[in-house]
């Protein structure tokens, strides 16, 4: 097997609506499992990607509306190493990703910690601007 990606990628386009983020997260996990994640790693980048999904719904749209997200789930293998690649893409507002920050975690109260989420359990993070408009976030993360 070459370096890249393998397997098939599972490509999915949901509404920006929370009722969808449960079947994501089922089909989501499927995929993680298969990677090879171990102990808590599959719940956790299931959970990275759950909050990636509503910053989408909340801060890309604006709340729940019938835009589109498209999800890209890519398993990865380099030499021995395996695991996956997500790609969230939405057709949103357009933001600078360098304001794109996690909230500081001394401001105690509800919410907010999506992307200090996102950062902590994945490898790799980064924040492009969509071709057009929208953004995308491409997180990776690997099998320890």
């Amino acid at each position: 097997m070459e370096d890249g990606e393998f397997g098939n990628s599972v490509n999915l386009r949901i509404l920006a609506n929370p009722e969808e983020l449960p079947r994501i997260r089922d089909a989501l996990r499927s995929v993680v499992d298969r990677v090879g994640f171990t102990g808590d790693e599959p719940a956790q980048v299931v959970l990275a990607i759950d909050e990636a999904l509503a910053n989408v719904i909340t801060h890309g749209y604006g709340g729940p509306c019938a835009k589109p997200i498209d999800i890209c789930v890519s398993p990865l293998s380099e030499g021995s190493r395996a695991g996956i690649r997500v790609s969230i893409r939405d057709f949103g507002r357009q933001v600078d990703p360098v304001v794109i920050c996690g909230r500081d975690l001394d401001d105690v109260r509800p919410g907010g910690l999506g992307v200090h989420i996102m950062r902590t359990v994945m490898d790799e993070v980064e924040y492009k601007a969509a071709e057009g408009t929208g953004m995308r976030v491409t997180m990776t993360k690997w099998v320890k």
